[in-house]
């Protein structure tokens, strides 16, 4: 399943309009260097562009056949949220590493064994935060067969999540953004 293009196109002028498309010199949290920054925790903050992105990939989950809705701390969680919203499914919120106080776990939400989970991304490059997410899942008896990312820097990230099992459904691609 794709995005539409006068719905991609929708959402590319959502997140330029918020300025989360940035040109300059930057360095990616895999140290990797780039002439251009997609902060979607600029689009998460702005409710327009949240929602169109929210409306989005709602359509596409509940073409998934899944059961929750996860998003990986932070940047996956307010997307995951509203998603979560938009579709009616049952939110998860997916931590790093497990949390050694409190009730602790890795999880929040209700992870049962046989649960099929669709994870929202921001962004993606390799797909190496994501796996991380998609093998705690599957460790705790879960399913993911499907990531939805808002932009896929198309580095790299489908071949890999392809190599585990799981498609990676972008709603824009790096190459839609910096045109």
């Amino acid at each position: 399943m794709t995005i539409e293009n006068d719905t991609k196109s929708l959402l590319i002028s959502a997140l330029k309009k918020c300025g989360a498309v940035k040109f300059g010199d930057f360095t990616l949290a895999s140290g990797k260097k780039s002439k251009y920054y997609v902060d979607i925790k600029k689009a998460s903050t702005d409710p327009v562009t949240l929602t169109v992105i929210a409306e989005q990939a709602a359509s596409l989950v509940l073409n998934e056949k899944v059961d929750i809705v996860g998003g990986v701390a932070l940047g996956g969680v307010p997307l995951a949220t509203a998603v979560s919203l938009k579709s009616g499914l049952p939110l998860l919120i997916v931590r790093k590493e497990e949390k050694g106080y409190g009730t602790g776990g890795r999880f929040i939400g209700d992870l049962k064994a046989g649960s099929r989970v669709v994870l929202i991304e921001d962004v993606t490059t390799s797909g190496g935060s994501v796996k991380d997410a998609i093998a705690a899942i599957r460790g705790a008896g879960g399913f993911v067969d499907a990531v939805i990312t808002v932009v896929d820097r198309e580095e790299g990230a489908k071949q890999s999540l392809s190599a585990i099992g799981v498609k990676l459904i972008p709603l824009v691609g790096a190459s839609d953004l910096i045109q």
